[in-house]
């Protein structure tokens, strides 16, 4: 059976997406417009539109729709903002920073993520986001401060040195806590080292490397 990939694409907007409270017209539309299928790997495109999370490799995940919908809204980006992602994973949430804000900068652990990402976002026509390969949680520093940051994996807790890339005003958007009971929270910037924290929603992702749990000992 031929998978009609436009209708599945507008099932999993209106059938997933939206009644998850993601009402932001702008985020429907860059979901409904960005092709999530060419950013699949090959043997998952019958999946792309599925209620699913989805292997990338290296143990990392491509988050479900309805999360990355969620994400999108919470950021409540503007055509002029500067974004950071930490984890561009297969770059389908790329492309959608890259539709929705100004400049994207989006940096993954693993070389061959930021190859493929970047030929699949040419391949999209976007050019207004830049890749590199880095270790976001102790090492990779960016050039400049930010209007908003994503992180597309999980973390045990917050380093503050992201915090510190963040203008004024900023909101980052981070999952974080224990597995399999992870918070989506968004984290506002309000000046002078202040944050005013939201909790979203409960999801469940890898944490990105070097931001695990410390380990326990079990007696």
């Amino acid at each position: 059976m031929v998978m009609n990939i436009e209708q599945a694409r507008v099932n999993m907007v209106e059938n997933q997406v939206r009644p998850w409270e993601v009402l932001d017209g702008r985020v429907l539309e860059v979901l409904g417009r960005v092709r999530r299928e060419d950013f699949v790997a090959a043997q998952h495109r019958q999946l792309a539109f599925a209620d699913l999370c989805l292997p990338l490799g290296h143990g990392e995940v491509m988050m479900k729709p309805v999360v990355e919908g969620r994400v999108l809204q919470a950021l409540e980006l503007a055509p002029t903002d500067r974004v950071l992602e930490i984890g561009t994973g297969s770059g389908f949430l790329t492309a959608c920073l890259a539709g929705l804000g100004g400049q994207v900068t989006s940096v993954d652990i693993h070389a061959d993520f930021t190859a493929a990402a970047t030929q699949r976002l040419q391949a999209a026509g976007v050019t207004n986001a830049i890749l590199a390969t880095g270790e976001a949680v102790r090492e990779w520093q960016p050039d400049g401060l930010f209007d908003a940051l994503v992180v597309t994996g999980a973390v045990h807790a917050v380093p503050s040195r992201w915090l510190d890339w963040l203008k004024p005003g900023a909101r980052a958007l981070v999952i974080r806590g224990l597995s399999p009971v992870q918070q989506a929270a968004l984290l506002t910037h309000e000046g002078a080292g202040r944050y005013r924290e939201e909790t979203l929603f409960e999801t469940d992702l890898p944490y990105l490397t070097h931001a695990e749990p410390p380990p326990r000992f079990v007696f």
